[in-house]
């Protein structure tokens, strides 16, 4: 029998335009976990499975792992393991993101990794009537979830500079029930100003949604739309540990937004989503966002190797996507990518994917010294203009 809450649950979802065969896979998303959802395909990223002994550069981690005294703080909780907390270990990590960050610690949630909440923002605030709007390149998970429930989903293409075009955006679909911008942008690294994330926010319909990815936020200065979130009842940002920090396998993200949103994103099961994190990850995230120096140095290193493969690039003639500010970016290769792709994993690096939008580009993370070093030249072998 459902519950008096569940019941509530399926008739919100129906008086926002869901059939009850699309209720059902709301449940199978939600209920069943994450894990099922993702047996589905619906949110397969389409990466290639790494191949060892390879050159890595394709799925968009950090090269190294966590900052040595974040490691260390994780590794204490594992000769701790056999309690379930031992220290109030997630107040600390909402204490230092909040010291950082100058977030209410009340508007911040830890989730394992950033596809649980993108899956439940386009549950819970998008529609067959009320639909999805982002860019054409970018991340997907969200318009794919959006796809596989049935909910509206449009598309708009990057500005010229490659921005999001937040405008067009609107006028896409001036009705929509929720809007995506991902900034750093994935696949292209570039930047969509704040003063324009913000335009959409004060312009959008007041009760639809804004979502800001900040995945990629450290790897550059130009901004973040945190302070939006802090302040706004209508605006959610998302930030990830599995890049700069390099925690991508510890599975941990971070969302900000007013406590109502996320009551509404996490009403599916009770609000125990924090309950699934391993202490680990929890511990290392809590001393890692406090690294400040070492933040500008791992970030550095990055530009570095980024600027020169791109000079390497650009002296072969051939084409970069401009204005990445986070660690990859784009290479136009004048034809088919997936050759190109394939050639390169022949020479033991494996790089990206293209995007439908873009077949005749393929996405480059930027890996270590090294790893930048046998990329060009393995492109050095292989390239014929």
């Amino acid at each position: 029998m459902a519950t008096r809450d569940e019941t509530a649950f399926e008739r919100d979802l129906l008086d926002r335009g869901y059939s009850r065969r699309q209720l059902a896979k709301v449940t199978a998303l939600l209920g069943a976990g994450a894990a099922a959802f993702r047996a589905t395909g619906a949110l397969a990223q389409q990466a290639a499975k790494p191949v060892a002994g390879a050159v890595r550069i394709g799925a968009n981690e950090c090269w190294t792992g966590p900052f040595p005294i974040a490691a260390e703080a994780g590794f204490k909780l594992v000769t701790e393991g056999n309690r379930y907390e031992p220290d109030n270990e997630h107040q600390k990590l909402f204490d230092a993101v909040s010291a950082v960050e100058g977030i209410p610690v009340d508007r911040i949630v830890a989730w394992p990794g950033s596809s649980d909440p993108l899956s439940r923002v386009a549950v819970a605030f998008a529609s067959p009537t009320r639909g999805i709007v982002t860019a054409n390149p970018t991340y997907e998970a969200i318009w794919r979830t959006g796809d596989w429930l049935g909910a509206k989903v449009t598309k708009v293409p990057l500005t010229k500079d490659y921005a999001h075009d937040v405008k067009a955006m609107l006028a896409a679909d001036p009705n929509a029930g929720l809007y995506y911008i991902c900034s750093p942008n994935n696949p292209t690294g570039t930047v969509t100003p704040v003063a324009d994330i913000q335009w959409l926010a004060d312009n959008k319909p007041k009760d639809a949604i804004l979502v800001v990815d900040e995945a990629y936020i450290h790897w550059t200065e130009t901004g973040t739309a945190a302070k939006m979130a802090a302040t706004r009842d209508d605006v959610i940002v998302l930030r990830t540990f599995s890049k700069l920090f390099g925690m991508a396998g510890m599975r941990l993200g971070l969302t900000f937004a007013a406590p109502a949103l996320m009551e509404k994103m996490m009403r599916y099961d009770g609000g125990q989503v924090t309950a699934m994190l391993p202490m680990t990850a929890v511990a290392c995230g809590t001393v890692s966002v406090a690294q400040a120096d070492l933040i500008k140095a791992r970030r550095a290193e990055m530009i570095a190797n980024r600027e020169k493969a791109i000079a390497f690039l650009t002296k072969k003639k051939i084409k970069v996507i401009p204005g990445s500010h986070a660690n990859m970016f784009m290479i136009d290769w004048g034809k088919p990518a997936k050759p190109m792709a394939d050639a390169l994993l022949a020479e033991n690096v494996q790089i990206g994917r293209s995007w439908p939008i873009w077949p005749n580009v393929s996405r480059v993370s930027v890996g270590s010294a090294a790893d930048m070093d046998a990329f060009c030249a393995a492109v050095d072998k292989v390239w014929k203009a």
